[in-house]
């Protein structure tokens, strides 16, 4: 799958060129503006890294980090401030940062550093999904909401699992295709209406509503019902 990059920085032209340049490189790439949705985001744990700017409206970066880290999450972060002190770089790494990024940066060598934090985190070793109340639990292949079991088909799991490990992301049929079936000529697409129709009832027997949207002619969203509506990316 292709590594999930989460860009966290309030200037726009720095999000669109970061999206730019690292969906060039073959990344997913995630957008935020400000902390508090951050670390909305960055909770679910369906980021291979974040790259975290320091000054943020709402949640510093250094606050984002450090509730990360409280909480137990241990996904990646490159904090990136135009800060370029000792004390600066040493309080991030104090507070769990991967690596610290100094703007202006060369992104040839914001890539390589993202390269080599990918290289050293597996992302087998990250702990369960959490969307809400909802949770994912790989290693045990359960799904959870409010604590609650909710039976899925090992099919049906790994349909859910492809989707939420890709939060905020439309994915296409034909992607789903290739994750969950194992090649986009193993089924039809309307497989994938079908069992996306099992996840969601499922899901909703449970009281978890509005979680697996369509976006029509693009394909399917996993999000937070109150996470509003999603825009597919064109790049």
């Amino acid at each position: 799958m292709r590594p999930r990059v989460l860009v966290v920085d309030d200037e726009a032209g720095m999000r669109k060129a970061l999206q730019r340049g690292l969906t060039a490189e073959g990344m997913d790439v995630v957008l935020a503006a400000e902390g508090p949705t951050a670390l909305r985001l960055a909770r679910t744990r369906s980021f291979d890294v974040l790259l975290l700017d320091i000054m943020l409206p709402g949640l510093s970066g250094y606050r984002v980090l450090q509730q990360l880290r409280a909480e137990g999450v241990g996904t990646p972060v490159l904090l990136v401030s135009a800060k370029d002190g000792e004390i600066d770089q040493a309080d991030g790494l104090d507070l769990g940062a991967d690596g610290y990024v100094v703007k202006p940066f060369s992104f040839v060598v914001l890539v390589a550093q993202i390269k080599a934090v990918l290289r050293r985190a597996s992302r087998g070793q990250r702990g369960p999904l959490r969307i809400g109340a909802l949770t994912i639990d790989r290693a045990k292949r359960e799904v959870r909401w409010h604590d609650q079991p909710v039976p899925l088909s090992p099919r049906e799991f790994a349909l859910l699992d492809t989707l939420a490990g890709r939060v905020g992301t439309v994915v296409p049929k034909e992607e789903l295709l290739k994750e969950v079936w194992g090649d986009e000529q193993a089924a039809t697409r309307n497989v994938v209406e079908v069992y996306v129709g099992y996840v969601r009832r499922k899901l909703e027997a449970a009281g978890a509503n509005a979680f697996v949207r369509t976006v029509r002619g693009h394909g399917y969203v996993v999000s937070e019902p109150e996470a509003g509506p999603v825009v597919p990316v064109r790049t």
